[in-house]
């Protein structure tokens, strides 16, 4: 008996969750698996046990976009079970498996018919001015310190290892795993990294200097960041959720999470195909199409 968590957006209810979730409680038993399912989804008449602790799990199901995979992400932590996402979203660049393909890929999950990803991920922790833990966070994405709502640049002081990398005049840095190369970094001028890569990006956000560009570490690097200057609008956010404020004299350290992330995978698929179609990586769709014609 598989043990298969249930995670999902409820915002979705219009893009098709209702009959997914219909099509798993009747799917689900015939295919060996006994659900937990999180109370949000119980509302909307799921079927199964409550959700209360990654331990109850051997696997998780998403059901949403890839912001509701990172949500499963940091659910699991440390219990490392594999996580297989449905988009039911536009983009879902995380979420492999397309809702059309929902009953498919469950099935093949079940018969053991995929390969399971590990992706590194982080542990952020925000240090006070008195160098006291205040708060911290897991992230499979990034972690991001940015100005609040003033319009200039503020100073952050990068370092590695206790080494500084550089101060950055910019309107802030985002540090990610390779699996968060494709999200708020590439947006910055990132580079795409392979999702299975042991690294670490820094990435400045609209830099004041031509000079400055992104920096890829080795995922052993510990990461810090404090503010030079500039006003007490500074913010963290965690895989794209509000972490907390950040004051003068604060450390932000990031360093890479004790646990990894692992995303099912079936085969047929690969990482630069999922770029292709979901990025438009490689080509002008437009001119590629009329050729092809």
């Amino acid at each position: 008996m598989i043990r298969l968590g249930v995670i999902g957006h409820r915002g979705y209810v219009d893009a098709g969750l209702g009959g997914v979730l219909r099509s798993l409680g009747e799917i689900a038993p015939r295919l060996g698996m006994e659900l937990y399912v999180e109370q949000e989804l119980l509302e909307e008449g799921a079927r199964g046990a409550l959700l209360e602790h990654p331990a109850q799990l051997d696997a998780l199901v998403t059901l949403g976009g890839d912001g509701t995979l990172l949500r499963g992400a940091r659910f699991l932590q440390a219990h490392q079970v594999p996580i297989l996402g449905v988009n039911l979203g536009r983009l879902g660049f995380l979420t492999g498996t397309p809702v059309d393909q929902f009953e498919a890929s469950l099935t093949r999950f079940a018969r053991g018919d995929y390969t399971v990803e590990t992706r590194i991920a982080l542990h952020a922790t925000v240090f006070d001015a008195a160098g006291r833990e205040r708060q911290d966070w897991f992230a499979l994405n990034d972690v991001v310190l940015h100005k609040g709502g003033f319009a200039r640049v503020v100073t952050l002081r990068v370092s590695a290892n206790d080494e500084t990398v550089a101060s950055y005049a910019a309107d802030g840095v985002v540090i990610c795993t390779p699996t968060g190369s494709t999200a708020y970094s590439l947006s910055a001028g990132g580079p795409v990294l392979f999702p299975t890569l042991e690294t670490m990006l820094v990435t400045p956000v609209s830099a004041h200097a031509l000079a400055i560009r992104p920096v890829v570490l080795p995922a052993t690097s510990v990461v810090t960041v404090q503010a030079e200057d500039g006003p007490e609008e500074l913010l963290v956010t965690v895989d794209g959720q509000p972490g907390t404020n950040f004051a003068s004299g604060e450390t932000l350290s990031v360093r890479r999470a004790a646990h990894g992330i692992g995303v099912v995978r079936f085969p047929g698929g690969s990482f630069f195909a999922t770029l292709r179609q979901k990025l438009g990586w490689g080509g002008l769709p437009t001119r590629d199409q009329s050729q092809a014609c």
